[in-house]
Formats: structure tokens, sequence, C-alpha cells
């Protein structure tokens, strides 16, 4: 897994830096198929806003943003919101309830 930290009119510092990756590192948790994260700060005009884009394997892409109050409350946000999106993909997928076809039920029997 990837975690690229970039940043618009500003400077990002390390420990700033080092705070977004080891945030981002956790999403692992809730998803095992991601394949990049990219953070973005935005130091526009009057607030901060972050962005996190969260890029997992079959090809699904998955953002959130926050610009309400400083870079570290926006980083907890970003993460709670994904968080939140990547258990509810995953639990849509695990939970998913196919019907069993003739095949699948002639392979049981015979235990090939």
């Amino acid at each position: 897994m990837v975690v690229t930290i970039s940043a618009r009119h500003m400077d990002v510092s390390a420990p700033l830096k080092e705070f977004a990756q080891q945030k981002a590192s956790k999403l692992t948790r809730y998803y095992d198929r991601i394949q990049e994260i990219e953070v973005i700060f935005d130091n526009a005009k009057e607030s901060m806003r972050v962005e996190m884009i969260v890029i997992a394997e079959p090809g699904q892409k998955f953002i959130a943003h926050d610009d309400q109050g400083d870079a570290y409350a926006c980083i907890d946000q970003c993460v709670d919101k994904l968080e939140r999106q990547l258990s509810d993909h995953k639990k849509k997928f695990r939970n998913r309830k196919h019907p069993v076809t003739e095949d699948k039920r002639v392979m049981r029997r015979t235990g090939s």
C-alpha cells in the first residue's frame, strides 16, 4: 500500500506528514484490498481542507474530505468517514447471499 501526501498553497510539516501516514495506514483494518491512499492538504483562503482518496483493488475509489478545524482534526474526521465507507463496502460484498446453482450442489455431494 502506497500513501501519498501532497499539499496545495502550503508546506506540510514532518509531524503532520507522520500523523497522516499513521492514520491512513490504519484503514487497512477495515478493507484489506487497499492499493493506494492519497492525502491532500489545501490551505485555501480562511480554512484548512483535507481530502483523502482511497483506491482499492477492483477499481473502487473512496473519497472523504473535511474542512472543519485544524489539519489534525480534519484528518481524524476523514479517517472516520473512510472507516464507515470501507466497512459498509466490505459488508455489502461479504453478506451477499448468492443462490446455489445446480453445479455447486453436485460438487458438494461428490466432495470435489
